[in-house]
């Protein structure tokens, strides 16, 4: 038994850059599409649940929103430490003008971004899509077992961030991440989290 453990504790502890695919692309492109780049949106992203209790009704809505909302606290809070090279859209005035437009959350991704920047009068689109087994925005227990450990159980999902060029349409960043207990106990804590991680690696950041 203390030598299954011991084998088990190894596969553990292999380093996450041996298990983990790059989960960071940045556009060849990115400068020439985003150099007149003013101001972006943050739209709600596209929620996917795999829960096995029932679930409440519009969960998907309140997944995705709340990771709209964890994002604009990101970079409010970062505003006040380090300057971006682009302002971001009120989620408050995002959303305000989608309703005005009579489009709701499930018919968020009949859009394109081309057509989301033109209706949002913005530059860019913020969007993309969270897959979760938990409910993220109500929280998550801090308790982890020890079999969460040794086979990997502990990956409540996966979120991947993507912005868009409103001109073109094309894709300039992408960052997916699996969502786990070590990147916080709700939504907020794990965007933020997660963001510092790919603080580096953000093309807006103002050197």
């Amino acid at each position: 038994m203390k030598r299954l453990l011991v084998v088990c504790f190894c596969l553990w502890a292999i380093p996450n850059t041996a298990l983990a695919q790059k989960d960071i692309f940045l556009s060849p492109k990115f400068n020439e599409l985003s150099k007149k780049h003013k101001v972006l949106a943050i739209v709600p992203f596209k929620s996917i649940l795999d829960l096995s209790s029932n679930r409440e009704e519009n969960s998907e809505e309140i997944e995705g929103k709340a990771v709209q909302t964890g994002l604009e606290n990101y970079f409010n809070q970062r505003k006040k430490r380090k300057k971006f090279t682009v302002e971001f859209q009120e989620i408050k005035t995002t959303n305000s003008i989608l309703k005005e437009q009579k489009i709701n959350y499930d018919d968020i991704g009949l859009y394109s971004s081309k057509d989301l920047a033109k209706i949002l009068g913005v530059d860019g689109i913020i969007s993309g899509s969270i897959h979760l087994n938990v409910l993220l925005s109500q929280g998550i227990e801090e308790e982890v077992s020890i079999g969460d450990f040794l086979f990997f159980d502990s990956d409540f999902g996966r979120i991947a961030v993507k912005i868009s060029d409103g001109i073109t349409g094309k894709l300039l960043w992408k960052y997916d991440k699996a969502i786990t207990r070590k990147g916080g106990k709700n939504t907020i804590e794990f965007i933020d989290s997660m963001m510092k991680k790919a603080s580096r690696n953000f093309p807006y950041d103002k050197n």
